[in-house]
């Protein structure tokens, strides 16, 4: 019998995440293996977990792909960062979900895309039957990098119509949506990158508001507002300070929304 090594649950996890980054960025294996200075081969069986490469290979990987790597111990302080990103992504994403489905959207989250051996997983999805409108949502909690977002939307675009039609949805207009936690770290991203922004989505939040009640055609493909999720307002899609927002936003920045959301929770 032959007996070989099982496969530690870190290794798939980053070889995954090296086929999905690779994926969005259009890049080949060869040409990611020759910029990381290792075989195609030697790539090919990390992306694929039977490799188990250097902690030097996974960083120079990282760096070519614009990865964030991060490596955390079993204390507890350490681990709490971690812990906390997840929660306020979740609070975010289920906020968005319940808001549109009590619009009287029907909704799927965590939908799988599967492009050859790469996978990722649109935030939200959510259908008008009304209007036969499909929105793709993606919810981030920061801007790091605008034009890992866009090719992130590319990718899903991509794929959005023919997975609707798979979950018996018949959409004749679709239109993405990028949804991100309101913190004031956010509106400085949203103030560096303006221009950039208003081109790549154009749509802003009181055409979205129209778009949900069906009172709008979709408009353009693509849309930004910014989300609180401890909000019970009625207009939850909230406009940035640089389309004319005067108030402050409920967050200073992330590590201040995942005190205060966490918080709130617990109580």
């Amino acid at each position: 019998m032959l007996f070989t090594e099982p496969m530690s649950p870190l290794r798939v996890t980053f070889a995954r995440l090296c086929r999905d980054a690779r994926s969005v960025l259009d890049v080949s294996q060869q040409q990611l293996a020759d910029a990381v200075g290792i075989s195609r081969p030697h790539m090919s069986a990390i992306e694929t977990g039977r490799a188990n490469p250097s902690l030097d290979v996974v960083a120079r990987i990282g760096d070519v792909l614009g990865l964030e790597l991060e490596f955390a111990t079993r204390q507890p302080l350490v681990m709490e960062p971690r812990q906390q990103r997840d929660v306020v992504h979740a609070r975010c994403s289920g906020y968005v979900d319940r808001r549109l489905r009590a619009a009287g959207w029907t909704t799927r989250r965590e939908v799988e895309v599967v492009h050859g051996r790469s996978h990722g997983w649109i935030d939200l999805l959510a259908f008008d039957p009304r209007t036969d409108t499909l929105i793709i949502v993606e919810v981030k909690t920061r801007i790091d990098d605008l034009g890992a977002i866009e090719r992130q939307l590319a990718w899903y675009e991509r794929s959005a119509l023919d997975l609707a039609r798979a979950l018996g949805w018949v959409p004749r207009r679709s239109v993405t949506w990028l949804l991100v936690l309101a913190t004031e770290e956010v509106e400085a991203a949203v103030r560096i990158n303006r221009d950039a922004i208003r081109s790549a989505f154009p749509t802003r939040s009181i055409e979205m508001r129209m778009v949900i009640a069906g009172t709008s055609p979709a408009g353009s493909i693509r849309g930004l507002a910014l989300i609180d999720p401890a909000s019970r307002r009625r207009d939850w899609l909230l406009s940035t300070r640089s389309d004319g927002r005067r108030s402050d936003a409920p967050y200073r920045d992330y590590a201040d929304a995942a005190r205060r959301l966490t918080s709130r929770r617990a109580a």
